[in-house]
């Protein structure tokens, strides 16, 4: 089979050393939340391929959270042939109690002892060799950022991988646990288990509910006898197991670490007394994301803005040139020209601005001050019932609601990923930002980043406003407490951001040629027919549903069917709004630029609240999709859909008849 998993702590650079060792484009940051699925890459070495899966970042490996899950049953159920534990070598003795874990498994174990510059930075001391012995296990210094030692750890991996050897963990659980887990070990003999029959033992002791119902399943007398008397037991042996791994570990880093005597304080101990300070934390987000919307107006769309349009009008001309030489039918240009050109092309001279965008919440990421967001907003998180935790989530949707939903896998119980999932579509995320961006330089060109950050701002606002809601009603009980280890600044790296920024725009770019591609197909092909009528007329098909959903959003200020036709694509892809609205309007006027069809459509009152209705509004396909994968209900991904439109609805007639009232519109 020839697999080797990667499993260590979150922000350990796993995900880091996978793309050192594959070369895969996979998302790094320097804040924990990243890896929420495993990941398969494939390395050569010395002529043989092996498989490469790096799984979700665990603390340990229990059954709290999905990630524990996923990295747990692939080690022991999927059984890879080797694994690879990296270890943050500036906090070495939290990282080994994941590790001794894995030893418990008996599993074939490499500690790759990463960012090991780091710690020696820091005077750390650490004797590899002492440490292995203690451990028994290989221990192989690493640097994964500058891919250091990633050869030593392969080849040490691959001669483990051959090895015929027993691992075990020399931990001694103390006489009365000991003899409670030969008990189980008896019972547990004779009965067929995915998992190490020592291993279960250890969990069963510790009442692992997850354990405790794989062992229900098998329907064993005696099993059921075993589970009944642990029941029944008042001892709690899991804080025991815990402090017994703890003093395993101690005794190791006691003979293999040795500490700086004096605390040092570093550089990032300095910065956060400012940016983690409790008054000035949340001032000084505020003001770091609305620098970020500034300089990507000043440098997307006034010093970048233009190219990409300019050579959209270009390649509209020429193609348009082409198809007249070749004497193609009107249809055909009509196709390329105002469904093609007008709608895709539309949504693509936005892309400077987007690739800004992500490039400098990229550098915020790589630099560790995302980490500081979420611990900021931990205070106002369990004050509405919930944890720290949940605004990662909420953070990593403002790319992407789709990687948003998935990581909220990470929380430790239903609650809390409910909840995060329920109002995670509110998150702007990149999709979104080209309806903006068509009505900002309509209305708003002078003031674009102050429009994106109160965008922005009223998206986290209304999801934490029902984050209260939900934890009061539909989701009601205590929110697991929140623990987050904050990173290291450093210095953001052009791979990473560059990498990191290139996922992002690559899958808007293809986006853009697929989904966005067959909507505005299929609506040019309604705007066309029945033949006879005008086309991008009021009376052509795609005019008349239009005309049937309008009156819904006239209280909203734009109750045009063009207005309504543009919402309802946008469930396909939030991205197609602007398509479809570049292609109707190119229609009714052909060579007038979207911008300026806005203008005379729109007011900037209606303007603002068909924003804040995009903003909102139901999630696209590809976010319904998700949260059905995973909440495993239709019924909970119809509720999203339902309860988000009426939400973004609300809101929008509240911000025009406001408006209205007192004289804005």
């Amino acid at each position: 089979m020839n697999t080797i998993a990667l499993v260590g702590n979150p922000n350990s650079g796993k995900t880091t050393l996978f793309n050192a060792l594959t070369g895969s484009n996979q998302r790094v940051g320097n804040w924990p939340g990243v890896t929420v699925e495993k990941k398969e890459g494939k390395i050569k070495f010395k002529g043989q391929i092996y498989t490469i899966i790096d799984l979700p970042g665990t603390y340990s490996l229990g059954s709290f959270s999905e990630d524990e899950i996923v990295a747990r049953d692939f080690i022991l159920k999927d059984k890879p042939d080797v694994v690879i534990n990296v270890v943050d070598a500036t906090n070495i003795e939290r990282n080994l109690y994941l590790t001794t874990q894995l030893l418990e498994m008996g599993v074939k174990v490499v500690v790759a002892l990463n960012m090991i510059d780091e710690a020696k930075a820091k005077k750390i001391e650490i004797d590899i060799n002492t440490l292995s012995q203690k451990l028994g296990a290989p221990v192989v210094p690493t640097i994964a950022s500058k891919k250091k030692g990633i050869e030593e750890l392969v080849s040490k991996a691959i001669e483990l991988m051959h090895k015929d050897v027993d691992f075990k963990a020399h931990i001694s659980y103390g006489e009365n646990i000991e003899r409670e887990i030969e008990n189980i070990k008896k019972v547990l003999k004779d009965v067929k288990l995915d998992y190490p029959t020592d291993w279960v033992a250890v969990k069963a002791l510790e009442k692992d509910q997850y354990i405790l119902k794989e062992l229900e399943k098998t329907h064993n007398s005696d099993i059921s006898s075993l589970l009944k008397n642990l029941e029944e037991k008042e001892e709690d042996y899991v804080l025991e197991v815990i402090d017994k791994r703890y003093e395993f570990i101690n005794r190791v880093t006691n003979e293999a670490v040795k500490l700086p005597k004096d605390n040092i304080e570093t550089i990032s101990d300095k910065i956060d007394k400012f940016v983690t300070h409790k008054f000035l934390g949340l001032p000084i987000f505020a003001l770091i994301m609305f620098v970020v919307f500034q300089l990507t107006f000043a440098i997307g769309q006034d010093f970048l803005g233009g190219y990409v349009g300019t050579a959209i009008e270009i390649l509209g001309s020429a193609i348009e040139t082409l198809l007249g030489s070749l004497n193609a039918p009107d249809w055909v240009i009509s196709f390329f020209i105002e469904g093609i050109i007008g709608g895709i092309g539309t949504v693509l001279e936005f892309v400077p601005l987007i690739v800004v965008l992500y490039m400098l919440m990229g550098i915020l990421e790589d630099s560790g001050y995302m980490a500081r967001a979420a611990y900021i907003m931990d205070n106002i998180m369990r004050a509405l019932g919930l944890q720290g935790k949940t605004f990662i989530s909420m953070i990593i949707g403002f790319g992407c609601n789709v990687p948003g939903v998935m990581s909220t896998r990470t929380l430790d119980n239903k609650k809390d990923r409910m909840i995060a999932i329920l109002i995670n579509p509110f998150m702007s995320c990149g999709a979104r930002i080209p309806i903006y961006l068509v009505f900002i330089s309509a209305f708003f060109p002078e003031h674009g980043g102050l429009v994106l950050f109160s965008l922005y701002f009223l998206g986290i606002f209304i999801a934490l406003l029902m984050a209260k809601i939900f934890s009061k009603t539909l989701f009601k009980g205590e929110s697991s407490y929140f623990i987050m280890e904050l990173p290291p600044y450093r210095f953001p790296t052009a791979e990473n951001v560059l990498r990191n920024m290139w996922d992002n725009v690559s899958e808007f770019l293809v986006r853009a040629g697929t989904t966005i591609f067959i909507v505005v197909a299929v609506l040019w092909i309604l705007a066309m027919l029945p033949v006879g009528v005008e086309p991008y007329s009021q009376n052509s098909i795609l005019g008349r549903i239009g005309t049937i959903i309008a009156p819904i959003f006239a209280p909203a200020g734009y109750g045009t069917w063009q207005a309504a036709v543009g919402l309802f694509s946008g469930i396909a892809a939030k991205e197609a709004v602007v398509a479809i609205l570049g292609m109707v309007y190119a229609g009714v006027e052909e060579g007038t630029a979207l911008v300026t069809a806005i203008q005379s459509a729109f007011t900037p009152l209606s303007a603002v609240s068909f924003m804040v209705m995009t903003l909102l509004y139901t999630p696209c396909a590809a976010t319904l999709g998700v949260i059905k994968k995973e909440t495993g209900s239709i019924r909970w991904t119809l509720f999203s859909a339902l309860y988000s439109f009426t939400i973004a609805w609300l809101v929008s007639v509240l911000v025009y008849q406001v408006g209205s009232a007192i004289g804005l519109g």
